[in-house]
């Protein structure tokens, strides 16, 4: 399903996009809620968020995007997730996938400069379809069971891709895929999600980013012209992740869940101050306990936006952290936004886990932190076997 635009708004500037951003958070906020309690996708945050301007915002500024760096779209992430994590989600997928397609060789002309225009013109979406039933995370190795099949006028694609965040909006699916040749080659082939073949299953049903829409797309000899290949290699050529590359999607992702545990602070912090018990006669933020609870939060609060920006400025300036630093920032970065969260639940007890309060909503969102890659794991193996080998 697209969305269309009420009005066609350029992408705001990258100096202004933090502001719009937050702008929207009593916008969205509301529609989190309700999106969350029913199962459904997100459509009207991202409506909003497209005639924002934002699935532009990095798109390069030449060709007429708002040609934000890492820094500004960390920001715009973590502001919007405060108030709709599940629709950022899939905004974050669309900065991390067009920053990353800017910088291809191919991308002056052809599918991806049409899939910019896209994003400008219309706010389209994209997103990569990776992982499947069988694979799991491409991350952890092996070769897709997703075939594109060359034929005469380009290629056929077929195949499932599960947990495709953000599938009832994307206009293209970065499908992984490898070919059908002797020796077959892995890869990305664009894929129109509105091309005959393609179905989108929703089979999403989940604890936390109920709106993400992150269901089921099953591929059916999809027609694909030849050039929407874009990359396709031998397998052993796809070795270490690239940097920037990596540095965004880690730090998009972190600055998503931060966003929900400041969430979770502010709500616990306006509670801790309207909530007056009789037998105290004075707020609960009164108490040195909840005051010293609330000041470690804010300890973990600020340790992640020292950890974020630091990535994101390094970033910019083209020096991006190794892909181990980049994988530990995360892991750091999502381990303090849970444990605000957890202790916030703990610390006022059944209000927390009260439907009628975010709060529960928050801890269900940031416990999916755990499962994006690079997960905990992995990531502490990497950094394991680096210090013993140094």
């Amino acid at each position: 399903m697209t969305i269309p635009l009420r009005r066609p708004i350029p992408a705001p500037p990258a100096e202004g996009a933090i502001a719009v951003a937050r702008a929207l958070k009593p916008v969205l906020a509301p529609l989190a809620a309700a999106d969350d309690r029913d199962g459904r996708f997100a459509h009207a945050s991202l409506a909003a968020i497209r005639d924002a301007g934002l699935p532009a915002l990095t798109v390069p500024a030449a060709r007429g995007g708002g040609g934000a760096g890492l820094a500004v779209a960390s920001a715009v992430i973590g502001a919007l997730a405060e108030a709709d994590p599940a629709a950022s989600l899939v905004l974050a997928m669309q900065f991390v996938h067009h920053a990353s397609l800017a910088r291809a060789p191919s991308s002056a002309s052809g599918p991806l400069a049409r899939l910019q225009q896209a994003a400008l013109r219309e706010g389209a979406f994209v997103n990569a379809l990776r992982v499947e039933p069988a694979l799991g995370s491409p991350a952890r190795g092996g070769l897709p069971e997703t075939v594109a099949q060359a034929t005469p006028e380009g290629w056929r694609v077929s195949g499932r891709k599960i947990y495709s965040t953000g599938a009832p909006i994307l206009s293209h699916g970065l499908v992984w895929a490898r070919t059908d040749e002797a020796s077959p080659r892995v890869g990305f082939v664009l894929v129109p999600m509105g091309a005959p073949g393609v179905r989108i299953e929703e089979t999403w049903d989940h604890l936390g980013l109920r709106a993400s829409g992150s269901h089921d797309v099953v591929l059916d000899r999809v027609p694909v012209p030849d050039d929407h290949a874009l990359d396709l290699r031998p397998p052993a050529a796809w070795g270490a992740p690239d940097p920037v590359t990596l540095a965004w999607n880690t730090t998009l992702l972190a600055s998503l869940y931060d966003g929900v545990a400041r969430a979770a602070q502010g709500w616990l912090c306006e509670h801790l101050n309207g909530r007056a018990p009789s037998n105290l006669g004075a707020p609960l933020a009164s108490l040195p306990r909840f005051q010293e609870a609330v000041g470690e939060n804010a300890r973990r609060l600020a340790v992640n936006r020292r950890l974020l920006g630091g990535v994101a400025a390094e970033t910019d300036a083209g020096e991006p952290p190794a892909a181990g630093e980049s994988g530990l920032v995360k892991l750091t970065v999502t381990q303090n936004a849970i444990r605000v969260v957890e202790d916030a639940v703990a610390l006022v007890g059944n209000p927390g886990l009260s439907r009628k309060n975010p709060l529960e909503r928050h801890l269900r969102d940031v416990l999916c932190a755990r499962i994006h890659t690079p997960q905990g794991d992995a990531v502490r193996l990497a950094a394991g076997r680096a210090a013993l080998m140094a």
